[in-house]
């Protein structure tokens, strides 16, 4: 009997990838997205319903339709500046939404929940190794829209018996291998595409803000993992729930980071090509180094990143934008 999984923005860039693993991995993952961020194009792995967050009555059919046994929740806005300038969309898009999520969830007897939440929880912890009992005290109404997120998971667990895995993780990079889908955001604003389009000639330059750090190279330090190993860690997320256990929180890292630096050169060398580069001042509110550990996913989920490396992340993203693109 076919294991059908709600997957929540599975149109977008991480989503799409987690629907990738889930169908190699024996599921059916059935897209729930407004199409508002995500690609139409992208949807290659199961069924499709095009829906918002907001509307329960569309939700309660979509969960009556197919009976999932899990949720897989990756929608929401992500854009830290947008959070800064409208907190109030953030509350209300990422929070109030997921609140009818959890709710229609609870009445569908899908209890089962892994949340893609974010390290942006955290705040500002410049130079530490952040792990799960990190304090978090964020900065912006994206981290404190995920962190809210996280409370309600924990209240609704107490009430209805709902159980979730929670992952929280920095920055997303790398594609596909095979470049079925891959990323492609509209504006971007990634440092690993906008390097790539810069060398392709689709932008003039790459801007690297601040070069006076107290880093290694004096470009501030950021911690990558690749695509596939994080839509790994969401499936092995899904099987712990599977296996009866309790609701876990798990921080998905490298543990060391990359400097924008280590970055810049790593696509130098996997493209051959030259990097056009403009040095640019500081961002207010940029902390020099922020990294995070993952011993509490390698040893209780059995979770390997082994793909991220700069060179693999670089080469894969290269290779998609290379031959993949969704339409508009």
């Amino acid at each position: 009997m076919a294991r059908h999984i709600l997957v929540t923005g599975g149109a977008g860039y991480i989503g799409s990838h987690a629907c990738k693993v889930l169908a190699a991995a024996g599921y059916v993952p059935v897209t729930y997205d407004s199409l508002i961020t995500g690609w139409r194009d992208a949807v290659k792995f199961g069924p499709f319903e095009q829906g918002d967050l907001s509307d329960r009555a569309r939700l309660d059919a979509v969960f009556a339709k197919w009976q999932p046994v899990a949720v897989m929740h990756f929608a929401a806005l992500s854009q830290v500046g947008e959070a800064m300038a409208d907190p109030g969309l953030y509350w209300r898009h990422n929070v109030v939404s997921s609140l009818t999520l959890i709710e229609a969830a609870c009445a569908a007897g899908c209890l089962d929940f892994v949340f893609s939440s974010t390290c942006a929880t955290y705040g500002d912890h410049d130079g530490v190794l952040l792990n799960e009992d990190t304090p978090q005290t964020p900065l912006n109404a994206y981290g404190g829209s995920k962190l809210a997120i996280e409370a309600m998971l924990r209240d609704f667990a107490a009430s209805r018996g709902l159980r979730s895995v929670i992952f929280r993780y920095f920055n997303v990079a790398g594609a596909d291998p095979e470049a079925e889908v891959g990323e492609f955001h509209r504006p971007e604003t990634h440092l690993v595409p906008l390097l790539l389009e810069a060398i392709d000639g689709r932008r003039p330059e790459l801007t690297v803000f601040g070069s006076d750090y107290p880093t290694r190279d004096g470009t501030c330090v950021r911690d990558y993992v690749h695509v596939m190993d994080l839509a790994e860690a969401h499936v092995l997320g899904l099987k712990w729930l599977e296996a009866g256990k309790e609701s876990r929180v798990f921080c998905l890292g490298t543990g060391t980071g990359f400097s924008v630096q280590e970055v810049i050169e790593a696509a130098r060398g996997v493209t051959n090509r030259p990097v056009p580069v403009r040095q640019g001042p500081r961002r207010a509110g940029d902390a020099v180094a922020l990294v995070s550990g993952s011993a509490r996913a390698v040893a209780e989920l059995g979770w390997k990143p082994s793909r991220s490396t700069m060179p693999e992340m670089i080469t894969d993203a290269w290779r998609w934008m290379q031959n993949g693109h969704y339409g508009a």
